[in-house]
C-alpha cells in the first residue's frame, strides 16, 4: 500500500513538473546532445498591432523610390540637348542610364545583405542620402563657380553612379517593408503601391523633362526639378523612419525570430526548386520590359511614328501597369491567388507581346501599337508586386531581401545581355523614306527581328513557367498554423482556469 501511494505521487510531481531539457555551453537548450531547433511560434496571448506611422514610412520609401527613377532618366528624353549642353556624344549620355544595370549588379548583392542582416531602416536611410548626394553632386554641373569646363560631364557620371547605388536598396524594399509593418490584409497592396512609386518616376520624368528643357538653355532648370524630390525623400526617410521594425508585429510571420543568415538563405533558394523557376522566369519578364523601354523610339521611328508618339507608348505601358498593379493588388489580398493570377497574367501579356512585335513593324497603325502597347503593360507590368509577394510565400522563411533582390540582379545582368543580342539582331533599313529616327543617331535600324524573337522568349517563357511551377504558400500556411496554435493553448487555458 505504502509503495503504491507513493509511486503515485512520485508521477504526479513528474507530470506537474516535467522534465526540462538541458542546456549547452551557450544557453540553448539540448536534447540527448543535440540543440533543439525552435520554429517561429507566437508568444502566448501575442496580440498583433499595426501602426499609423506605417503610412508615413511608406510615403517616404514612395518618394524615394519615385525619386530615383526620376534620376535615372532624367535626360534620356531630351539626350540631344544634353549632349550638346556638356559637348559631348549621344553615347555617353546614354550611359549616364546604362550606368544603373551595370552597378546595380554588385551593389545589388551587398543591399541584400544589409536589407536582411542589419535591416530596413539602414537600407533605406543609406538609399536615401545616396540618393540626395547623387542629385547634389549631378547639380554642380550646371554651377558656374563649380565649373570643370568641358569636364562637367564627370560631375553627372558621378553622381548617376552613387543614385544607381541606391536603387537596389529601394528596389528590394517593398517586399521587407509590407512584411514587418502590415498585417496579411494589405501586404499586397502595401507592396503594390511601394514598387509601383518606381515607374511613376519613370513616367513623371518621361513627361517634364521634355516640358521643363526644350531648350539647351533650360538644362540647369531641369537639373534642379529632379533633385528636389530627392531632397524631400531624404528629409522625410531621416526624420520618419525610426526603427525597422514595430514594437508590436502585425502578423504571425513578422513575430518569427528564426530567419537564415545571409549564406544559409542563399543555400536554400539554390535548393528550391519553384523560386529558381520564379526568378528566371520573372526575372526574364522584367529583362524584356527593360529592353522594350530602353529601345523603344528606335523600333517605331524607322516606320514613322514620331518621338512624341514613342513617348506616349511609352507612358501609356506605365499608366496602364499602374492600374492593373492597383486593381490587381486589391484582388489578391483578399483572395490570396498569387498563382493563378500570376499565370493568367503571363499569358496575355505573352500574347499582348506577339501583337506588338506584328504591329510596330507596320506603318499608319497608331491605334493598334496603342492599344497593344497598354495591354502589354496591364498584362505585364502589373504583375510585378503580385510576383514579389509569390516570391516570399515560395522562398519563406528565408529573407524578403534576399529572395526579391536575387530576381532583380537576375533581371539586370538578364536585360544587358538581351539588349546586346537586340542590338546584333537589328540590321541597317536602307529603304526608309518615312523614318523620324534623328539623323545624328546614325541609319535608321530594321528591329522586326529583334521584335519577333522578343515575341518568341515571352511566349517560351510563358509556357515554361505554367507548366513547371507549382508551389505552396510557406509563409501564408505558417501564419495559419501559428494562429492555430495561439487559438488552442488560449482555449485550454480557459478550461484550466474554469
Amino acid at each position: 500500500m505504502t509503495a503504491r501511494m507513493a509511486q503515485k505521487v512520485l508521477s504526479s510531481a513528474a507530470e506537474s513538473f516535467p522534465e526540462q531539457p538541458r542546456e549547452g555551453k551557450d544557453g540553448a537548450p539540448m536534447d540527448d546532445g543535440h540543440p533543439i531547433k525552435h520554429e517561429p511560434q507566437p508568444s502566448e496571448g501575442q496580440a498583433f498591432k499595426v501602426y499609423k506611422r506605417r503610412w508615413f514610412i511608406l510615403t517616404a520609401v514612395c518618394i524615394v523610390n519615385c525619386s530615383n527613377a526620376m534620376l535615372w532618366l532624367t535626360f534620356a528624353p531630351v539626350a540631344d540637348i544634353t549632349a550638346e549642353r556638356f559637348n559631348t556624344s549621344l553615347d555617353m549620355v546614354n550611359w549616364l542610364s546604362i550606368v544603373y544595370f551595370v552597378v546595380s549588379v554588385p551593389v545589388g548583392l551587398l543591399a541584400i545583405w544589409i536589407l536582411d542582416t542589419i535591416g530596413l531602416r539602414c537600407a533605406v536611410l543609406l538609399c536615401a542620402w545616396l540618393n540626395m548626394v547623387g542629385s547634389i553632386i549631378r547639380a554642380f554641373s550646371v554651377i558656374d563657380s563649380l565649373s570643370l569646363g568641358s569636364l562637367n560631364y564627370v560631375y553627372l557620371l558621378v553622381g548617376q553612379c552613387l543614385c544607381a547605388g541606391a536603387q537596389p536598396l529601394i528596389i528590394f524594399a517593398p517586399t521587407k517593408l509590407a512584411a514587418l509593418w502590415f498585417p496579411e490584409d494589405q501586404r499586397a497592396t502595401a507592396n503594390m503601391i511601394a514598387s509601383m512609386s518606381n515607374p511613376l518616376g519613370m513616367l513623371i520624368v518621361n513627361l517634364l523633362s521634355p516640358t521643363i528643357a526644350p531648350e539647351v538653355k533650360d538644362i540647369p532648370l531641369l537639373v534642379g526639378v529632379s533633385a528636389a524630390p530627392a531632397i524631400l525623400g531624404c528629409l522625410l526617410s531621416t526624420v520618419g523612419v525610426c526603427s525597422s521594425v514595430p514594437p508590436t508585429p502585425p502578423s504571425a510571420s513578422a513575430d518569427h525570430l528564426n530567419s537564415p543568415t545571409f549564406c544559409e538563405g542563399l543555400k536554400m533558394l539554390s535548393r528550391n526548386k519553384p523560386y529558381i523557376i520564379l526568378n528566371l522566369c520573372f526575372g526574364t519578364g522584367i529583362a524584356l520590359f527593360t529592353c522594350l523601354s530602353s529601345l523603344l523610339e528606335q523600333i517605331l521611328c524607322v516606320n514613322g511614328y514620331s518621338n512624341f508618339f514613342a513617348g506616349l507608348t511609352g507612358a501609356l505601358f506605365i499608366i496602364f501597369g499602374l492600374i492593373g498593379a492597383f486593381f490587381l493588388g486589391l484582388y489578391v489580398d483578399r483572395t490570396k491567388k498569387f498563382t493563378e493570377t500570376t499565370k493568367i497574367s503571363f499569358v496575355l501579356s505573352a500574347l499582348t507581346c506577339i501583337g506588338f512585335a506584328v504591329v510596330s513593324q507596320m506603318r499608319e497603325q497608331t491605334y493598334a501599337v496603342a492599344i497593344f502597347s497598354s495591354l502589354f503593360g496591364l498584362f505585364g507590368f502589373s504583375i510585378y508586386p503580385i510576383v514579389m509577394e509569390l516570391n516570399v510565400e515560395c522562398s519563406y522563411p528565408v529573407g524578403e531581401g534576399t529572395s526579391s533582390g536575387i530576381i532583380f540582379v537576375t533581371s539586370q545582368i538578364l536585360a544587358v545581355l538581351f539588349i546586346l543580342l537586340f542590338q546584333n539582331l537589328a540590321v541597317e533599313k536602307k529603304n526608309a523614306p518615312f523614318s523620324t529616327c534623328a539623323a545624328s543617331l546614325g541609319p535608321p535600324m530594321d528591329w522586326s527581328n529583334a521584335t519577333l524573337v522578343m515575341a518568341g522568349i515571352s511566349t517560351v517563357t510563358c509556357c515554361f513557367f505554367i507548366i513547371t511551377f507549382h508551389t505552396n504558400y510557406k509563409r501564408i500556411s505558417a501564419e495559419t498554423s501559428q494562429s492555430f496554435s495561439t487559438n488552442k493553448t488560449e482555449d485550454e487555458d480557459v478550461v484550466v482556469t474554469a
